[in-house]
């Protein structure tokens, strides 16, 4: 059974393909500002990385539920 990626993961291709770095890289490099809450996680992806809110935001979604 095979379904479509839905969810944050959805916009992964997207992120790794603008961007050229695995979605695992994004995702290190948000693990290391824990104990942020999620908009200051979203925060240092647009203003230290020049991602988009949107892309950002999907990154740190997945990071944290994956995390809980």
């Amino acid at each position: 059974m095979t379904g479509a990626v839905t969810g944050p993961a959805s916009y992964f291709p997207s992120i790794e393909k603008k961007y050229g770095r695995p979605i695992g890289e994004w995702q290190e490099l948000v693990r290391k500002h824990y104990p942020a809450k999620h908009m200051e996680l979203v925060a240092v992806l647009k203003n230290e990385h020049g991602m988009g809110h949107g892309h950002a935001n999907a990154i740190v979604a997945q990071t944290l539920a994956e995390d809980r």
